[in-house]
């Protein structure tokens, strides 16, 4: 499902990843866990196609046995539109739209039916308990909600993978149970692979298996 292997990544001459490697099975939810400035986040966007990794010779990034290494800009975009699905921890919904508006927008860039995309779109905001808020905006939802907004617009396009970064930072503690339990009906109900950055201990736990990355490696 996602192989990478010998991931380096410098920030001028700070070395941020020293070679990692990891392979991750279709279906698995991994989650990657470590202090501050361990290099998570670093490399969750070079897994996502966010970041460039240093292109070694010996660096190799494959998802749904596809080589990323020396794809163009455009075409990592549109790869990225069609495989990856993104949560972050500020869910980062747009103000101005609903949330049936907002869910909609990766399809809508990557040139999708409107009439279908809608349809898919209220599907999934009534499977995540969302289908009184619909027409509702960001600022008229709450955190845990705003969240599975931004879930389901993770969803839209059917994404591979799922890549979160500290999805329930952000979250009262009731708030981040549900959403961790929601990952786990996700991934019986439509088979998503999720790789899930977060400090918390709970969450970890409950993945399939917990990778810890330290001084830019996995231990």
């Amino acid at each position: 499902m996602i192989i990478g292997e010998n991931i380096h990544k410098k920030f001028g001459d700070v070395a941020v990843l020293k070679g990692v490697s990891l392979h991750i099975k279709k279906g698995e939810i991994v989650a990657i866990v470590g202090p501050s400035g361990a290099g998570k986040t670093t490399l969750l966007q070079i897994l996502g196609t966010l970041e460039s990794p240093l292109k070694t010779e010996e660096f190799k990034l494959e998802l749904n046995n596809i080589s990323l290494k020396n794809l163009a800009d455009k075409e990592l975009s549109s790869f990225r539109n069609n495989h990856i699905g993104f949560i972050f921890q500020f869910h980062q919904l747009l103000p101005e739209f609903s949330a049936l508006e907002n869910v909609c927008i990766p399809a809508f860039i990557g040139k999708k039916s409107k009439l279908e995309t809608t349809k898919k779109a209220k599907e999934i905001l009534t499977f995540l308990g969302l289908s009184h808020r619909i027409d509702n905006k960001p600022n008229e939802l709450s955190g845990g909600e705003q969240q599975r907004v931004a879930v389901a617009r993770a969803l839209i396009n059917t994404p591979s993978v799922i890549f979160a970064d500290e999805p329930s930072g952000n979250l009262d503690s009731e708030s981040a149970k549900n959403l961790h339990e929601l990952f786990f009906k996700l991934r019986e109900e439509f088979g998503q692979t999720f790789v899930i950055i977060t400090h918390n201990e709970e969450l970890a736990d409950m993945a399939d298996r917990k990778l810890t990355m330290r001084d830019g490696k996995i231990l």
